[in-house]
């Protein structure tokens, strides 16, 4: 799924990332280490794969949890 970056903390590798429907999705230090990156900046395109309740649904069901956030590539 595709999202861009929102916000991100360089400090705790943690932050978030709004899904096209303008939802607000956070992430934790684990999701950002797993997609190998460095750095992020709000703006930026990503690829973010979730687990949890109906991860393509609108709003943001309790449980759901992004597992990795990298660059989107085109």
């Amino acid at each position: 799924m595709q999202a861009t970056a929102y916000t991100f903390d360089p400090q705790t590798r943690s932050g978030s990332v709004l899904l096209d429907d303008g939802t607000p999705l956070p992430f934790d230090a684990a999701a950002f280490d797993a997609g190998g990156l460095r750095l992020l900046r709000p703006g930026q395109r990503v690829r973010i794969e979730c687990t949890g309740p109906a991860a393509g649904a609108e709003g943001t069901p309790e449980g759901r949890r992004v597992t990795l956030v990298t660059l989107q590539t085109f």
